[in-house]
């Protein structure tokens, strides 16, 4: 049984982690989308990016397992899993942030500094609240389609609670949401001014801030982008032709900023040519996934004459059909993989595995012929 809550000895703690993170600000940049193969399947898959580290491991959650949701009061909403799931979890906390379950419904969490802001908890509301990280793994574990999620969201099933949670920053955690199911459905869900409000999306693209709605509104902004190079053109009787490939698609932005990686990632994510099958969609879902991959360095600030660098620390994939996830990291570039099938779903305790790991190199100066 997971349960979590606010006590004297993790208060001490967040104070201490507050004193280092004066010194150690911490950026978070994520990048999502889903791709529809000629199967059929729907693939997804998405960045995570920190400005510092932070230990990760991919989980399988069984079926049948307790979990009780943190609130600033104490104990929040209570359920049992209905479904079983596996995804990422951060440090210690055994709440799925980034996964799949075994209907094919997928959820992540990506940061929403600036806008974020959750409802107060009261002993009115309590009993149906939970932290900014408990969100996803109640979703995952309790729902097989974004319809189901949906109406549970707008029943007033749940309230996000500006609790300190396990394995974070002594901070509250600004998130919005995205769900996908196995039909290729995408709902956005965003906490403004204390309550929590949906999108449809029908791009299936994630970034962070501003608000959802106004990246799509700014997607008007690029309407011009063609995967289809640009034919020649005449002036003053002289032809003028392309200087080499991609000139349909100039003017796409190519920063960091989450506009640019939103516009990005729905123009690529809409031109992509449809892959034979999800194991083949999932690899060009990384292969997308790799323009968004951040180095370190290229995006970063200095505090106290210190550099903290924001760079992509892990970048996952879902198929919702054969329930596989996915996932390599900025140390390993190996592409790994977790069948959820091939677990006791109804299992009596959380198994997992480090993402931390070093990738190889391997040579080859022997094979040569």
């Amino acid at each position: 049984m997971k349960k979590s809550c606010f006590n004297a000895k993790s208060l001490v703690m967040a104070v201490v982690c507050a004193m280092f993170l004066v010194a150690q600000p911490a950026a978070y940049a994520c990048t999502g989308i889903q791709l529809q193969t000629k199967d059929g399947t729907y693939v997804s898959g998405r960045t995570l990016e920190f400005g510092i580290f932070f230990e990760t491991s991919v989980v399988v959650v069984p079926r049948g397992y307790e979990f009780t949701g943190a609130t600033t009061l104490g104990d929040g909403k209570k359920w049992k899993t209905k479904y079983a799931s596996v995804g990422t979890i951060i440090a210690d906390n055994e709440v799925i942030l980034d996964g799949i379950n075994e209907k094919g419904l997928s959820v992540g969490s990506f940061y929403f500094p600036g806008f974020a802001k959750y409802s107060v908890t009261t002993p009115q509301n309590q009993s149906i609240s939970m932290s900014s990280s408990d969100i996803t793994q109640w979703i995952v574990s309790q729902f097989a389609t974004v319809e189901e999620v949906r109406h549970a969201i707008e029943n007033n099933e749940v309230a996000i609670s500006p609790v300190l949670t396990p394995g974070f920053p002594p901070e509250v955690q600004p998130f919005h949401f995205i769900v996908y199911d196995r039909s290729g459905k995408s709902l956005v869900i965003e906490p403004l001014d204390g309550k929590l409000v949906l999108y449809d999306n029908p791009t299936g693209a994630m970034a962070n801030s501003p608000t959802f709605d106004w990246h799509l509104t700014n997607l008007r902004n690029y309407i011009a982008l063609n995967p289809n190079n640009i034919p020649p053109v005449s002036i003053f009787g002289k032809s003028f032709k392309q200087l080499g490939q991609g000139s349909g698609m100039l003017g796409l932005p190519g920063d960091f900023t989450p506009p640019s990686r939103f516009v990005r990632a729905t123009v690529f994510s809409a031109t992509a040519i449809p892959s034979e099958n999800a194991e083949k969609g999932i690899l060009q879902v990384l292969h997308i996934l790799n323009n968004f991959d951040i180095p370190v360095g290229v995006a970063r600030e200095v505090h106290e004459g210190v550099i903290h660098s924001d760079y992509t620390m892990l970048t996952t994939a879902r198929d919702s059909k054969n329930l596989r996830y996915y996932f390599k990291t900025y140390e390993d570039q190996t592409i790994k993989m977790v069948d959820l099938s091939k677990f006791d779903l109804d299992a009596k305790k959380i198994v997992k595995i480090s993402t931390n790991s070093k990738q190889p190199i391997i040579d080859v100066t022997g094979d040569l012929k």
